[in-house]
C-alpha cells in the first residue's frame, strides 16, 4: 500500500503558521494559497488544523475552510474546536472530507468519537494525538500542546480505535518544528498498538528523516509542515526520493 504524503497547515486565522514545540508562531502564508500549491505539487491529502480554536474556546471559522479547499481535489481533513456533531456537520457542509478532533474528546467527552463514527462513518473521524514524553511513557496533551490530560498515549489510541475512530494523527510536542527527525520510538509504538491508519507528524527536517520513519514505523502517512513551508523540498521531489529508495508512493 502507498504511503500517503500529506501537507499539514497549522492555522491561526487568517494565516498558516509554524510553531516550534507548538509555540512561537511564525506566519508562513495563507491557507487557500498554500493548499493549492501543495495540491499542485502532488499532495495525497491536506490537513487543516486551526491550532487556537480550542485554546480560545471558539468554533472553527467556516468561511476560511471553504476558501482553503476551493481549488483542491484531494481529501481535506479539518480540525480545531470541534465539540459536537453539529460541528462535524458544519465542517462537512463547508468542504471537509474528514474531521479531526482532540481537546473535547480527551478532556471532556470521549463519547463524541463513538457518536461521530456512528453518524458519519469511521472514515470521517480522525483523532489528533499530541504526545509528550515522560519517564518511560507518553502523555496526551491538548490545546496546542499546553494542557496535560493524564492519559497514556498508547492506552488512548487503543481506546479511540475501539470507539470507532478511523484514523489517528500523531504529533510529538517534543519534536515539533525542530527539524531534527521524528520520534521514531513513539511512532512505532502507536502504529503497532492499533489496526487503523496512523499519520505521523512533527520533526521532519530533510527527506532522509521521512525515509527513516517509513522504514522503521511503517505509518499509513506522513503529515509535513516545515519541510514544505521552508521549501527544503517539494512533495514531488520527496516522492521521487522515496520511490528511488524503495517506498511505494502515489506519483
Amino acid at each position: 500500500m502507498s504511503t500517503r504524503i500529506i501537507a499539514k497547515l497549522d492555522v491561526k486565522p487568517p494565516h498558516v503558521v509554524k510553531p516550534v514545540h507548538f509555540e512561537g508562531l511564525r506566519k508562513i502564508g495563507f491557507p487557500n494559497e498554500m493548499a493549492k500549491i501543495y495540491y499542485e505539487q502532488g499532495a495525497d491529502e491536506i490537513f487543516y488544523i486551526d491550532i487556537v480554536a480550542s485554546l480560545y474556546r471558539r468554533g472553527i471559522l467556516l468561511e476560511q475552510i471553504e476558501q482553503a479547499c476551493s481549488d483542491i481535489f484531494v481529501p481535506f481533513a479539518v480540525g480545531g474546536g470541534v465539540r459536537n456533531l453539529q460541528d462535524f456537520e458544519n465542517l462537512f457542509h463547508h468542504g471537509a472530507d474528514k474531521v479531526v478532533i482532540n481537546t473535547h474528546a480527551v478532556q471532556s467527552d470521549p463519547d463524541l468519537i463513538d457518536e461521530a463514527a456512528k453518524t458519519f462513518g469511521s472514515q470521517a473521524v480522525v483523532v489528533n494525538v499530541e504526545a509528550k514524553a515522560w519517564q518511560g511513557w507518553y502523555e496526551c496533551y491538548t490545546d496546542c500542546g499546553r494542557i496535560q490530560s493524564g492519559k497514556n498515549v498508547l492506552e488512548w489510541v487503543k481506546e479511540v480505535e475501539q470507539r470507532g475512530a478511523g484514523e489517528i494523527l500523531l504529533q510529538s510536542v517534543d519534536k515539533d518544528g525542530r527539524k531534527l527527525g521524528f520520534d521514531i520510538e513513539l511512532a512505532t509504538q502507536v502504529v503497532d498498538s492499533v489496526d487503523i491508519p496512523v499519520v505521523v507528524a512533527s520533526g521532519a527536517g530533510k527527506p532522509e528523516d521521512v525515509l527513516a520513519l517509513i522504514k522503521s514505523a511503517k505509518p499509513s502517512g506522513l503529515a509535513l509542515a516545515s519541510l514544505l513551508h521552508y521549501e527544503i523540498t517539494t512533495i514531488k521531489e520527496l516522492k521521487k526520493f522515496l520511490k528511488e529508495n524503495g517506498v511505494e508512493v502515489a506519483l
